[in-house]
């Protein structure tokens, strides 16, 4: 028999093994999860999740693919946090630091309180970032959040209503669109794709076996 502990999902108990994460305990409990999850066919970061233990008082969040079950874990899920998500043409809007300003200005409202990193689940210098997109360092913007998942716990934190994902996907398109460099091997390829290149190529490997991919994903040749 495995070794189980007892968790409590939205104040239901239940007892699942320890080697599970809380997404593995969830469904092992008889949950569905099939919106959202990048994971369950829907986008990564969607999985952001709050617990406790028993016994202490800190509130914490995670995301419920990479965290693992703890006896006495009190769980609960949300299925987004309240990001505020400005609409706008990537074709048109500026390139200066005014467009933070425009379209986000609550990030110079920010109080350097670093709650944001604190609760980064994917360990992000959040707070460094918006910094970077307060002066316009579009391209330092970019580089710094790269790893953001978008789940939003950053935000729930943030006393200044910051919606630090938002920004830093703002600073990110600005970046591949104006800043970065011309990748001109990459601008061909997809020329080659629309053009139906590779159709004949692609079907082939639809056709393969699982095993058969992994091997050729495993030894294909890495440019240096």
């Amino acid at each position: 028999m495995e070794n189980m502990v007892n968790i409590f999902l939205f104040g239901k108990k239940y007892a699942v093994p320890a080697n599970l994460t809380i997404m593995g305990a969830m469904e092992y409990a008889g949950y569905q999860l099939v919106r959202g999850c990048g994971c369950r066919n829907g986008f990564c970061g969607a999985c952001a999740t709050i617990y406790r233990i028993a016994g202490d008082r800190e509130l914490k969040v995670c995301l419920a693919c990479q965290t693992k079950v703890e006896d006495n874990m009190y769980i609960a899920t949300l299925p987004f946090f309240p990001l505020v998500k400005q609409v706008y043409d990537v074709e048109k809007i500026s390139q200066s630091e005014a467009v933070m300003m425009q379209l986000y200005p609550e990030i110079y409202a920010c109080v350097g309180c670093n709650a944001c990193t604190k609760a980064c689940t994917q360990g992000l210098n959040v707070m460094q970032y918006i910094a970077y997109a307060q002066r316009g360092d579009f391209e330092a913007c970019a580089e710094e959040s790269f790893d953001c998942v978008m789940c939003g716990v950053c935000s729930s934190r943030c006393p200044a209503g910051i919606s630090h994902p938002q920004v830093a996907m703002l600073a990110r398109r600005i970046n591949g669109k104006y800043l970065a460099p011309k990748t001109e091997h990459l601008e061909n390829r997809v020329k080659e794709i629309k053009d139906g290149t590779f159709e004949e190529l692609l079907e082939a490997l639809m056709q393969k076996p699982v095993s058969e991919m992994k091997e050729l994903y495993n030894n294909r040749e890495i440019e240096k």
